[in-house]
């Protein structure tokens, strides 16, 4: 199987290394508009390197990862598609709602298979939760908490183009709470507040945000997202229902420090991301390589990317108008 990838930043680079030791995978081509920078991993990782877009995309790919600039994600899905190459795109797969909707509906009928990038949904924990509320283990759940804190803000410059802590951060928990709930968002309420640097304000943001989903069988969700964690990187979520609770996040590696009495986690925390999900995004690509083989369809589509985005612009404008926003509301 040949695998092109577009985008050789940080998450670009990481999938790039992912993606030489897969087994199905051998050999990977690389492109990215900043042309050095592609060539010079492509000369590190022993890929190939394809200067011009068209060049690789009509080269006989099995499959194409999309890792570039938010930016570029929507034109460079529809290339991909146009040429009939099935598509793995990071989130998000356009930079609006409005070009989301357009998008979906154009690849809509192609048949061009779309996996977009939550990889929560490949990360073991999570996977044990789903499982275990679809084996009706915990009872009937009653409040689901979900957590995502970075250790550091990220640049000031990306916080303009970056849709918003919502939008940028939160919605993987959004999207994870639909995935391991098996159930719908159908009211948002949300809130935020700025006591970091002031390019969050600068750019209409907020640096720490709480917000309150009503799932559509009544259950109760709390997601709370924050860019100053300088303890470490804390992804977690707990599910609570009638018989029993189940948690995922609390390993010896979890940035948090307990009472007398309590145990003591690790001295380690997780430093990001990608060492957080790191099995978890082998996992996707892994996964990505069957829906590129036609042996398995997309475990996360472009309808599950928009279905995390309209419960994110529901907090939004929850955030910004101090009232509850249900989410078909802000679907218009």
């Amino acid at each position: 199987m040949r695998i092109g990838l577009i985008g050789t930043g940080r998450i670009g680079t990481f999938h790039a290394e992912t993606l030489i030791g897969l087994p199905a995978v051998k050999a990977v081509a690389l492109h990215d508009a900043v042309g050095h920078q592609a060539y010079e991993l492509a000369v590190k990782l022993g890929a190939e390197h394809v200067p011009d877009l068209d060049d690789l995309l009509g080269s006989g790919l099995d499959g194409v990862v999309i890792a570039a600039p938010t930016a570029a994600h929507a034109d460079l899905v529809r290339a991909a598609a146009g040429a009939g190459v099935p598509v793995f795109c990071e989130k998000p797969i356009a930079d609006s709602l409005a070009g989301t909707k357009a998008l979906l509906a154009e690849l809509d009928g192609t048949g061009v298979p779309l996996q977009v990038g939550f990889q929560r949904r490949f990360d073991a924990g999570y996977a044990t939760l789903r499982d275990a509320v679809a084996a009706g283990e915990l009872g009937w759940l009653h409040t689901v908490r979900a957590c995502t804190a970075d250790p550091a803000p990220p640049p000031a410059g990306y916080l303009p183009a970056s849709g918003g802590i919502f939008r940028d951060c939160a919605v993987h928990d959004f999207d994870s709470v639909r995935w391991v709930t098996g159930r719908e968002v159908v009211e948002v309420s949300a809130t935020g507040s700025n006591r970091g640097d002031s390019c969050f304000t600068a750019a209409g943001d907020v640096d720490t945000a709480v917000t309150v989903l009503t799932l559509d069988d009544g259950t109760l969700v709390t997601c709370t997202a924050t860019r100053y964690n300088g303890a470490g990187y804390d992804v977690r979520m707990e599910v609570a229902g009638s018989t029993g609770t189940l948690a995922t996040g609390l390993d010896p590696h979890a940035p948090l420090r307990f009472t007398a009495g309590g145990p003591q986690p690790g001295s380690v925390s997780h430093d990001g991301f990608l060492s957080r999900f790191h099995d978890a995004y082998v996992a996707e690509l892994t996964a990505f390589t069957e829906v590129a083989a036609g042996t398995r369809p997309s475990p996360c589509t472009g309808d599950d990317a928009l279905a995390a985005l309209l419960i994110a612009e529901a907090a939004d404008r929850s955030c910004r108008t101090g009232r509850p926003v249900r989410v078909e509301e802000a679907g218009r």
